[in-house]
């Protein structure tokens, strides 16, 4: 599971920098901005979500110290 979370979490990194090289270059494509933008927000909306589904249903467990 947390191999989803890292991945979730570099896909969402990589999203920012798609958009933020969308946006320095001189020729403003709007439409391409717009679907990092909803890409992005789509993924931590997606994290967020599977994060308290595993929090409810017990996924992770709180580090116990040995």
């Amino acid at each position: 599971m947390k191999i989803v979370i890292v991945f979730l979490l570099a896909c969402i990194v990589l999203v920012l920098f798609w958009g933020l090289s969308g946006l320095l270059k001189q020729e403003s494509d709007s439409q391409r901005l717009i679907r990092s933008l909803t890409l992005r927000v789509g993924l931590s909306i997606g994290l967020f979500i599977l994060l308290l589904l595993g929090a409810v249903f017990g996924w992770w467990r709180p580090h116990q110290p040995g």
